[in-house]
């Protein structure tokens, strides 16, 4: 049977957000023998995880997505995790919908500010064209509120703005929060497995000793890096209401934010 049988292109879809564990979260998805990755094809798309279809890719048609997601067997469930899917427009997310229609969609939030700093860091770096150093130090001015609208900022850490675009389309949205990854990994994947349709306990017994293996694997942590105060402060008043309507809209709490506050002070 070859991938135009298929109902999707992608099965399971994960919208972001950025720095939020969507890589790690990728990587125990994939320890199912039921998932597919698609080939690494950098810098077309990022590695295994990220096709980039309607950022990067668009031009290249929907037979290219097609092909790309295409499984070796139509069974199983074709992956796609790719963090800006978030900002997506509405006409996008109609035009995702009827490629993917019965996707399975996964959103992880993070706190807004230690994903924005973690992000800027991330662009910073790329500017830089650098892995390294393992320092990396952001200061306020000019330079660094370009960099915010080339990360944007704004734009990723309105969760619930991107949520209500895509849960226009989609209703049956699985949204986590990062925290929740970090404190209970194993109930959070079993969240996630049963939202994807997949079984672990009827997994075998050398694919189950894999996940397990990923489960346990450290959640990745970014190198050290400084935050000039001034630019803390500013960012977290800037984000502040994009945290208190993700709270109230999701009802959830983040708090990882305070960790950067107290050292601040």
């Amino acid at each position: 049977m070859t991938h135009t049988h298929r109902t999707n292109c992608a099965d399971i879809l994960c919208i972001g957000a950025q720095k939020a564990s969507t890589s790690w979260l990728h990587h125990v998805l994939n320890a199912h023998p039921r998932t597919y990755s698609f080939p690494n094809s950098e810098p077309i798309t990022s590695t295994v995880k990220e096709a980039h279809f309607w950022d990067w890719n668009h031009a290249r048609g929907e037979d290219w997505y097609r092909t790309l997601l295409a499984p070796p067997q139509p069974e199983m469930l074709s992956m796609d995790f790719t963090p800006e899917y978030a900002l997506m427009t509405d006409e996008q997310i109609a035009e995702c919908k009827r490629l993917n229609p019965d996707a399975r969609v996964i959103y992880v939030l993070r706190d807004p500010l230690v994903r924005a700093i973690s992000a800027l860091r991330m662009y910073t770096l790329w500017r830089r064209g650098e892995e390294g150093p393992d320092k990396v130090e952001i200061t306020f001015g000019d330079e660094f509120l370009a960099l915010m609208r080339e990360a944007r900022i704004a734009e990723m850490s309105s969760y619930m703005a991107n949520y209500q675009r895509w849960a226009k389309q989609y209703s049956d949205i699985l949204v986590l929060n990062y925290e929740d990854i970090l404190a209970t990994p194993a109930a959070v994947v079993g969240r996630v497995y049963a939202h994807c349709g997949l079984e672990i306990d009827s997994m075998p017994p050398d694919a189950r000793a894999e996940f397990e293996l990923r489960l346990q694997k450290r959640i990745w942590v970014s190198v050290p890096y400084s935050v000039n105060s001034d630019l803390l402060y500013f960012l977290h008043g800037f984000l502040w209401p994009k945290r208190q309507a993700a709270e109230r809209f999701f009802k959830l709490r983040f708090t990882e934010y305070q960790g950067f506050l107290d050292a601040a002070r």
